[in-house]
């Protein structure tokens, strides 16, 4: 079993007397991990990562790596000396130093005869050897993040945090350096600490996931885990679409829906709100159904290898994401019907 290596104890922080940004977070990253924070914009999840690095002092609650006290309110240790490495959102590159100064710049470990070598050969681990001599000026996008990620695992630090560094590339881009700074991350053995709001970011990039709203975090898990059994409503919404309803439990799996007839994920009883994937979904043409049983069809979206149809049933509209060999038109009258169970969201009624 993988060790904890960063601990994060009933964290908050406020900023003023609107309330705490980041409010009582409790939550692990365990040893060759990536791990990814993901919310909106202003849900706290860059101020909890400012605190992890040191660059914000925290009000409660405790940050601890390999069981090192790093922040609490009586305690904290300077950003320079926690051993963890930072890749910001803009890069930060010292525009006035050479890539390969800008990677021995922190390698105060290393005797200075011996920091540019190690520092060369940190940049040909990220693919930029051959740019060691040019300015952050002359370089692409991506190849700054590549220069930037080399700075900030030169000192081998056991924790690596990066704040949305995919942000500023095109979506090309942005795609193949996820692929290749995780690539980069494994091989080097280190532990990876992720910001973003980008929902398939967290589930293709990281490990496990957090998911924050309004400062706390309401589900951890695996990309899988969040994706399939979101455990609330926000959770449902925010990792991508789906579909909600209300149903009448009994105590059993089986419960009469909108939608029909419907499996969940686990026994209930009483008035329960459900959530249930597009994709998890499929149309069939109606034919001898009841009537208040029967959809239909007031949009279509293709998208080539996939069709998304939204259908009108009972006052409500839902979404079905089909292949694109389920054909409908608008207005064809449909039945919805479930391929998979529908999960039950905690908290809601």
């Amino acid at each position: 079993m993988m060790k904890d290596l960063l601990t994060v104890s009933n964290l908050s922080k406020a900023f003023d007397e609107s309330g705490p940004v980041v409010d009582s977070l409790d939550f692990e990253v365990k040893e060759d991990e990536i791990f990814a924070l993901l919310g909106p914009s202003g849900c706290g999840k860059t101020t909890c990562l400012r605190l992890i690095a040191g660059f914000e002092r925290a009000d409660k609650g405790e940050v601890k790596v390999e069981g090192r006290l790093l922040e609490s309110p009586s305690q904290h240790v300077a950003p320079q000396n926690r051993g963890i490495g930072f890749v910001f959102q803009d890069y930060a590159l010292f525009p006035h130093l050479s890539v390969i100064d800008n990677v021995a710049f922190g390698l105060t470990d290393i005797p200075k005869h011996k920091r540019n070598v190690y520092a060369e050969e940190v940049l040909c681990r990220t693919g930029m050897g051959d740019y060691k001599d040019r300015n952050p000026s002359e370089l692409s996008g991506g190849q700054q993040q590549r220069v930037a990620l080399a700075r900030a695992i030169a000192p081998k630090p056991k924790l690596v945090l990066l704040d949305e560094p995919f942000s500023n590339l095109d979506a090309m881009l942005r795609d193949s350096m996820r692929k290749e700074v995780r690539s980069i991350l494994k091989k080097a053995g280190m532990s990876a600490l992720l910001v973003t709001h980008d929902q398939e970011e967290a589930l293709s990039f990281a490990d496990r996931i957090a998911v924050m709203n309004d400062g706390k975090i309401e589900q951890v898990g695996t990309p899988e885990e969040v994706y399939y059994n979101p455990k609330t409503k926000f959770v449902a919404q925010f990792l991508g679409r789906t579909n909600l309803f209300h149903a009448e439990a009994n105590g059993s799996q089986e419960v009469a829906t909108s939608l029909g007839p419907m499996h969940l994920d686990c026994d209930a009883c009483g008035r329960v709100l459900c959530s249930i994937r597009p994709e998890h979904l499929t149309l069939e043409k109606a034919t001898d159904q009841k009537p208040e049983n029967v959809g239909t069809v007031v949009g279509r979206d293709f998208k080539g290898h996939d069709i998304t149809y939204h259908v009108q049933l009972k006052g409500k509209k839902y979404l079905v994401h089909t292949d694109n060999r389920v054909l409908f038109e608008p207005n064809d009258a449909v039945v919805i019907k479930p391929l998979e169970s529908a999960v039950i969201l905690e908290g809601e009624d």
